[in-house]
C-alpha cells in the first residue's frame, strides 16, 4: 500500500515543506486552529493574537503562528489585515482658509492694507495673518484716516501697486463716509465696518458679555467701554479682547466681509501697467 499511494502526505513537517497562504483575518473570517480544532469567526485581536469567536459565543485567543490555522480545510497563515492609512484632518487658518503647508512667507508686495490704528492691525493679523504672509501683503496701521486723500496720493497706487484701506464706522452720514468719498482711484479699494471701533467687532460672546456697553454721545467710546465693565486702563482691555480672538469666528460678519474683499483686491493679478 505505501508503494501504490507514495509518501505520507501527512508524515513529517507538512508545514514547512508546502507553501502556505497569508490571508488577512479580517473580521467574521471563520477558521480553524489546526492544533486544538477549535473553529470560530474572526472578531478582533488582543495583545497580538487573533480573536476567535465560535458558534456557541465562547471566544479563545490565539498567536498569529505561521500555517497555524484551517481555511476551508486548507492550512493558512493569519495577518493582521493593513488598513489604509486615514488622510490627516486638512488644517484651517484662523480665517478659515486651508491652510498651505511647506510655504516660506512671500517677499513683500508693493500692494498694502491700510487699517485706522494699531488695535485694527493687531486682530487683523490675529485672524488673517497667515494668508497674508502666503500672499505676500503687508498690514500698516494708521493715525486715524482724517488725511486719507492725502496719504493716498503720496502712495502712488497704479496696477502693481494697489491699495486696500479698512475703516472703522464706515456707515452712511459719517465723518468716515465723508472723508472716504474723496478717494477717486480705480487701484484703491476702501471699505470697512459699521462699529465705531474695531473693539466693537469682536462679538461680545468671545469676552463673555451679553453685549457692547452702550456709551452716551459725547463721551469717548473706549473710556465709557471700560468704565461700564470695570476695566481701569484701555490697555488692559484691549489685552483682554485680543486673548479672547482665536479664529474668525470670534468676530462679526461685516469685519470678515471686508477683510475678504480687500485681501482679494490687493491681491488681484496685474493686468496693466
Amino acid at each position: 500500500m505505501a508503494g501504490r499511494y507514495g509518501e505520507d502526505v501527512l508524515s513529517g513537517d507538512w508545514r514547512r515543506r508546502r507553501s502556505i497562504p497569508e490571508v488577512a483575518a479580517e473580521n467574521d473570517l471563520v477558521v480553524e486552529d489546526a492544533d486544538s480544532g477549535f473553529c470560530g469567526a474572526v472578531v478582533g485581536f488582543e495583545s497580538g493574537a487573533v480573536v476567535l469567536e465560535d458558534r456557541h459565543g465562547r471566544r479563545r485567543n490565539f498567536p498569529l503562528l505561521p500555517a497555524a490555522f484551517l481555511l476551508d480545510g486548507q492550512p493558512v497563515t493569519l495577518r493582521r489585515p493593513v488598513r489604509a492609512p486615514v488622510p490627516a484632518a486638512r488644517r484651517r487658518t484662523a480665517s478659515g482658509s486651508v491652510a498651505v503647508d511647506d510655504v516660506r512667507a512671500q517677499v513683500a508686495k508693493a500692494s498694502r492694507i491700510w487699517v485706522e490704528g494699531i488695535h485694527d492691525a493687531a486682530l487683523v493679523e490675529r485672524i488673517w495673518g497667515d494668508d497674508l504672509r502666503v500672499e505676500g501683503v503687508v498690514v500698516e496701521p494708521l493715525d486715524g484716516i482724517d488725511d486719507l486723500d492725502a496719504l493716498v496720493r503720496d502712495f502712488a497706487p497704479g496696477a502693481g501697486r494697489r491699495l486696500g484701506v479698512l475703516v472703522d464706522h464706515l456707515v452712511p452720514g459719517s465723518k468716515e463716509s465723508r472723508i472716504v468719498a474723496r478717494v477717486n482711484s480705480p487701484y484703491v479699494l476702501v471699505t470697512g465696518h459699521p462699529y465705531v471701533d474695531v473693539w466693537q467687532a469682536v462679538k461680545p460672546a468671545a469676552l463673555g458679555i451679553r453685549a457692547w456697553p452702550v456709551v452716551p454721545p459725547g463721551r469717548p467710546w473706549k473710556e465709557g467701554v471700560c468704565a461700564a465693565l470695570g476695566v481701569a486702563e484701555s490697555a488692559d482691555m484691549w489685552r483682554r479682547i485680543l486673548s479672547r480672538v482665536d479664529s474668525f469666528a470670534d468676530v462679526e460678519t461685516p469685519l470678515i466681509n471686508a477683510m475678504e474683499r480687500l485681501i482679494d483686491f490687493v491681491t488681484e493679478p496685474t493686468t496693466g501697467p
